[in-house]
């Protein structure tokens, strides 16, 4: 009866301890989700302000740059779902506030993005595994992402463990895809932003804000390093629910 109150309590004991962990990771995760992306936010619209003197919007900057570098075969088109460079159609796609704005922001951005115009016109070899592995495991993300935040409540529910074990395994898969792509990705982003985007913005740019370029540009890239830390604290998270379920 003695060692039968023992057992009990150290059970008692490790699932507080497992809820606890599990708690941590989540309020984590939201922290940094949210915080990093208000510093984002900040960066960016603190350098946002209209500058009447500049010769150029980020459209006509950017076209400026293409011609320079001989990526005539390189365009630049407005979006909505975030500014990115296709590999596929080799086009700049850049949201259209930036496009026609005259602002540090609109041209550093625009910058950036041409950087992996230039990365992709010198077989960057980073940019290219990149690209691979995105096309050969996206169906193994989409599944895993599926699972996670559908199939895997619904299993919870009708408490088959089996299953949910071959779910988290899935979803664990997809997750460490996404950790190997963000790492390669971190080094693609500072090469676009550091070794590509800034020494032409120096070029163009008044020195008196060259800093604020930098600062832009390391705030590009560095929603990649968050998305990178989220990865791995997902990946941690699923982990630990694994576990517990053997």
């Amino acid at each position: 009866y003695y060692f039968r109150i023992i057992n009990y309590y150290n059970k008692v004991n490790y699932n507080f301890l497992f809820y606890l962990v599990m708690i941590f990771y989540l309020i984590l995760f939201v922290l940094m989700t949210v915080f990093p992306m208000l510093w984002l936010n900040y960066v960016f619209k603190k350098n946002d302000t209209v500058l009447e003197n500049m010769p150029f919007n980020g459209l006509e900057f950017g076209n400026l740059i293409l011609k320079e570098r001989g990526l005539q075969n390189v365009m630049i088109e407005q979006t909505k779902i975030g500014d990115h460079y296709d590999l596929n159609e080799k086009k700049v796609r850049v949201l259209d506030e930036r496009l026609n704005k005259k602002s540090i922001t609109a041209i550093s951005i625009v910058c950036h993005e041409i950087g992996h115009a230039i990365q992709h016109a010198e077989n960057y070899k980073p940019l290219e595994q990149r690209n691979k592995i995105v096309k050969n495991t996206a169906w193994i993300t989409s599944i895993g992402s599926g699972i996670l935040y559908m199939g895997i409540p619904t299993i919870f529910a009708t408490g088959a463990t089996s299953l949910i074990k071959v779910c988290l395994i899935i979803t664990l898969l997809s997750m460490i895809i996404g950790v190997l792509i963000h790492l390669i990705t971190l080094d693609v982003e500072f090469d676009a932003s550091f070794n590509k985007a800034l020494p032409i913005l120096k070029e163009k740019v008044p020195k008196e804000y060259h800093n604020a370029c930098r600062s832009i540009l390391l705030a590009a890239a560095f929603t990649y390093v968050i998305g990178t830390i989220r990865n791995f604290l997902s990946l941690r998270y699923i982990w630990l629910l694994l576990t517990r379920l053997r």
